[in-house]
């Protein structure tokens, strides 16, 4: 064999070892995306919290891997969320069904006494029609918080923010409960600079969740016959407190204030009533206001919701 023809051997062994070792790796990455690809589906279709975990060497095929467990969490978060606001909504659904069902079947009850006795004294069938009233005023309350807090968990409610004086709106709040206050023998504090303090929010939203709170306050406070409200500034903050000196709320119940229809069991001031909708109605309005709400409690010392805006200099 002469050199010509032994280097062109040589080539020819040279590449066909390289077309063998290249088959030989495309055969092997091919079995890896395979086996990638089944461990895949068993995790989508069996075990979604198990991770995708198999050894290779091959630096993409890690860096995919990596990317697809990434989704896989993602995946595993918004289904678990997906899960609880299920569970979320169909006690509140129930509890709806439930606190709607007491006062129409307490109006059905007296509108059948007027209906079947047309000898019922006037004095007695002016009692009844009061009854009446009042409970479907309780109807209309709580179908109007639950469509309430419908729309603003859809954002179909339009909250536009603009600077505002937040001491006229704080004090003008409190304002509103003081005769409920007095008749129930309430110290009241009240902690509003006397200089005006601007914030970026919504009046009527802000309103609606002093309200909420100062009615949390009165209700489930009241054995502490105190309330106060306080005003602070922060450096871009404003911080707005309601604050009794009442039952409290215990640590574990704490975490629950703010979900739809959560009423404490105990609650006994019935002077001003909740749908379990009130708190979760006032943690949204803050969150569209780009605020923050928050809750501290102490039993017989201090129980503090408080939220905050952000605070205007100018």
């Amino acid at each position: 064999m002469n050199i010509e023809n032994l280097s062109e051997w040589i080539v020819v062994v040279v590449l066909t070892v390289i077309i063998l070792w290249l088959w030989r790796e495309r055969m092997a990455y091919k079995r890896s995306i395979k086996d990638v690809r089944t461990l895949l589906e068993r995790i989508v279709t069996v075990n979604h919290a198990e991770k995708l975990l198999y050894v290779t060497g091959d630096a993409e095929l890690q860096r995919l891997m990596t990317e697809i467990n990434r989704l896989l969490n993602l995946n595993l978060r918004v289904s678990a969320d997906y899960n609880r606001s299920q569970i979320a909504m169909r006690k509140m659904i129930s509890n709806i069904s439930h606190d709607l069902k007491t006062p129409l079947t307490v109006v059905l009850g007296y509108a059948e006494m007027l209906d079947g006795d047309p000898n019922i004294s006037p004095e007695e069938r002016t009692k009844l029609l009061s009854r009446i009233h009042q409970k479907t005023n309780e109807a209309i309350e709580l179908i109007g918080s639950f469509f309430s807090l419908a729309k603003l968990e859809a954002h179909d409610t339009d909250i536009p923010l603009t600077r505002l004086e937040v001491g006229e709106l704080c004090r003008r709040s409190i304002l509103d409960f003081y005769d409920l206050l007095t008749a129930q023998g309430f110290a009241v504090h009240i902690d509003v600079p006397e200089h005006p303090v601007h914030a970026l929010g919504n009046e009527g939203a802000i309103g609606r969740v002093l309200n909420n709170l100062i009615s949390n306050a009165i209700r489930y406070g009241a054995d502490g016959y105190t309330l106060g409200l306080t005003l602070s500034e922060q450096q871009d903050t404003v911080r707005i407190e309601v604050w009794d000196r009442g039952k409290g709320i215990q640590e574990p119940e704490q975490d629950k204030v703010f979900e739809r229809m959560y009423t404490l069991e105990d609650s006994r001031n019935k002077a001003v009533q909740g749908s379990g909708l009130g708190l979760t109605i006032a943690k949204r309005l803050v969150e569209a206001m780009n605020g923050e709400i928050q809750l501290t409690s102490r039993p017989y010392e201090q129980t503090v919701f408080s939220f905050t805006l952000r605070k205007i200099s100018y």
